[in-house]
């Protein structure tokens, strides 16, 4: 609750999933209004933060991922998508509002004004 607080103060719109299954079928469903995904990496039930973020980027794959972990960061190499950020617990809310902002910018091409 902290974490969408910090994001929606910094003005970005969260669609919140409490298991792998919920934020698959969100991705599925609002593709076209998903722009970035914050997972934490072990979100119980059958699906990991790895399996939905493997799932966005087959779906949108120049998403921006960013994974959250206390003790999954060693897999990180292995099983993170390329281009994603592991941030590891405990964090600021300032750390992923930052790394979003960084990655989203990267991904979204400039456009220049004439």
């Amino acid at each position: 609750m902290l974490l969408q607080a910090a994001l929606e103060e910094a003005g970005y719109a969260v669609l919140s999933a409490t298991r792998g299954e919920e934020a698959l079928q969100h991705l599925d469903k609002r593709r076209d209004e998903v722009c970035g995904l914050i997972t934490d990496v072990d979100l119980g039930g059958d699906k990991s933060g790895w399996d939905v973020a493997r799932h966005a980027r087959e779906i949108l794959p120049g998403m921006p991922i960013i994974y959250i972990t206390g003790g999954s960061a060693n897999a990180w190499s292995a099983q993170g998508v390329p281009g994603s950020v592991l941030v590891a617990k405990p964090f600021a809310p300032a750390q992923i509002t930052s790394a979003i902002s960084s990655l989203l910018n990267i991904s979204t091409p400039q456009q220049s004004s004439e």
